[in-house]
């Protein structure tokens, strides 16, 4: 198979750094030119699920203005320009909940929308978080922050209260690396 390619590129709005939309024209591996095809760009974004070495998972409670009513979220945020995506999965999870690790999985990098753009997810699992600072969230939303065990965070991702599918697959990437570290310890 071979993959599209892109003609050219037009941006028709700029909201600034958290938004764009470009026109394309595209030619598709069997030679056909598309000539209107819409592409958003969006800051590329990191969430991170942090386990304590207590087994406790941390998440927020909150709202977001794309869920409807309340959600459970891992930490996570925007990756700034040229920075690098573990570096700002560290910073989130200080900022945010204030708490570090030195203990880092990555779980994968995760396109969002796979004809649009949009922006790319990069999912970590941070293990053995322990406390460091107060934290500094300067998001707009209320959030509490909790700590859940293994069987209350997979009851809450199975009941679908990981309203964002970002979220929800990065707690159940999460989830499996662990069963699997289980599993292989056990076996």
């Amino acid at each position: 198979m071979k993959p599209w390619k892109t003609l050219s590129r037009e941006k028709i709005l700029d909201c600034g750094r958290f938004l764009s939309v470009e026109r394309h024209t595209i030619e598709l591996p069997d030679g056909r030119i598309l000539t209107d095809w819409t592409w958003v760009i969006v800051p590329d974004y990191v969430n991170v699920l942090a386990v304590t070495a207590q087994k406790q998972f941390l998440c927020f409670r909150q709202t977001k203005y794309a869920a409807d009513g309340l959600t459970l979220a891992p930490v996570g945020g925007m990756i700034n320009s040229g920075e690098d995506p573990l570096v700002a999965a560290r910073r989130e999870l200080r900022e945010e909940m204030g708490y570090a690790s030195s203990n880092w999985v990555f779980l994968g990098k995760y396109a969002n929308e796979a004809n649009r753009g949009v922006s790319t997810g990069y999912l970590y699992l941070a293990l053995d978080a322990f406390p460091v600072k107060q934290a500094d969230s300067d998001d707009l939303e209320e959030q509490e922050l909790l700590f859940l065990s293994q069987d209350e965070i997979r009851a809450a991702l199975l009941a679908g209260e990981f309203k964002i599918a970002s979220w929800a697959a990065n707690v159940a990437l999460g989830l499996i690396y662990l069963d699997q570290r289980f599993f292989q310890k056990s076996g």
